[in-house]
């Protein structure tokens, strides 16, 4: 990993909307949510259980979109950031060394998470950043495209994920859009030697490459030279058209997250794209919001959080406060307990990449 030293203009909405996301998952790392599960009303259960929990198998949850948020948002930073790099003098060979590197770290991060099983080495790439390291390449490698061929290819993706699916000719494996009985988890087995808790597939890496393609071609819209309005309406106008594409495949393919139907790529897709353009036309256009630094703080040091908090940073914290929190509180109520220590863990989080910031660290592979 490199650390820089200064920070650079940046698109304040991408970096509102990367926070979000890992502001929301690092609320996650602080056990917020199963906390807020346990309130006792039913309500507030449901709600929580839709916005922060994924579906078991087949329909769309809030949380079903996080990854492909954070996935195309990466997308959008690809242009932005080639775009950096050669403006300080970087040659083609060096940039694209760097990209190879990138893909490289990413993926033995994501395998290094998970990779120490029960009684041996295990190998599992179903996680958000070994996934993240095929995506991201096969968008470095395609940047130079048009955005024509870069939306085209994302539908390359999802079609031949979809065929392999419904045309799989393994016994065993030949129901599409049965947990444990399709082409995912087969491809489990053939890589890994077994089937991934829940049912999640590595495959994904494929279909879900169209998440961080599409990111690209918001990202070099952004970039033109035209009116934000124009930009704007171009982005909502292909969230709009994600979303219809979307919504017509439910009728003969199911919605499901775990094995990225085609479906639930498009629309997650669409949400994406409506969720980059509300960031966009709230910070960038109309300025409505503009202090963000609430969720920016997080957002221009993602890996480091995600990283930090995914290897204990969080259970750390949590060690450190439960015992003052069930002293203080929990012989009131042991829920106000953890929902006092909880928040004080994403503040630890949130403090820590908020020190960084200060110190202008910003700390990327």
């Amino acid at each position: 990993m490199s650390t820089e030293k200064k920070l650079e203009n940046r698109l304040v909405s991408l970096d509102f909307f990367r926070g979000l996301v890992m502001f929301l998952l690092i609320a996650e790392f602080a056990h917020l949510f199963d906390v807020l599960m346990k309130s006792g009303n039913e309500q507030v259960t449901a709600v929580m259980d839709f916005m922060f929990h994924h579906v078991k198998w087949e329909g769309l949850h809030f949380w079903d979109l996080v990854q492909p948020f954070f996935m195309f948002i990466v997308g959008v930073s690809i242009p932005l950031s080639y775009a950096n790099r050669k403006k300080k003098g970087d040659s083609e060979s060096q940039i694209r060394n760097h990209a190879l590197r990138r893909a490289f770290l990413l993926l033995l991060f994501g395998w290094g998470l998970y990779c120490i099983g029960p009684e041996k080495i295990i190998f599992q790439f179903d996680n958000v950043l070994a996934q993240l390291s095929f995506t991201y390449l096969i968008s470095f490698l395609l940047l130079k495209q048009s955005s024509t061929v870069q939306i085209a290819a994302g539908f390359v993706c999802i079609l031949i994920s979809d065929l392999l699916y419904r045309f799989f000719p393994v016994v065993g494996f030949d129901q599409a859009f049965v947990a444990g009985e399709n082409f995912g988890a087969w491809f489990n087995i053939f890589i890994s030697g077994y089937e991934y808790g829940g049912h999640w597939a590595a495959f994904n890496a494929l279909p879900t490459a169209a998440h961080t393609l599409w990111g690209v071609v918001a990202g070099k819209w952004l970039m033109e030279n035209s009116t934000s309005t124009e930009k704007l309406k171009r982005i909502l106008m292909a969230g709009i058209i994600a979303l219809a594409l979307g919504y017509g495949t439910t009728f003969f393919t199911p919605v499901i997250k775990r094995i990225s139907t085609t479906s639930f790529v498009l629309l997650s897709a669409g949400w994406t794209y409506l969720a980059l353009a509300l960031c966009y036309w709230l910070i960038d256009v109309k300025q409505l919001i503009k202090k963000t630094l609430v969720f920016r703080v997080v957002g221009v040091n993602p890996l480091f959080i995600y990283l930090f908090a995914s290897l204990g940073g969080g259970g750390l914290f949590l060690k450190v406060i439960r015992p003052f929190s069930n002293t203080l509180i929990g012989g009131y109520s042991p829920w106000l307990a953890d929902l006092f220590s909880g928040f004080v863990v994403l503040f630890g989080l949130w403090y820590l990449c908020y020190w960084l910031y200060k110190k202008k660290i910003f700390i990327k592979i």
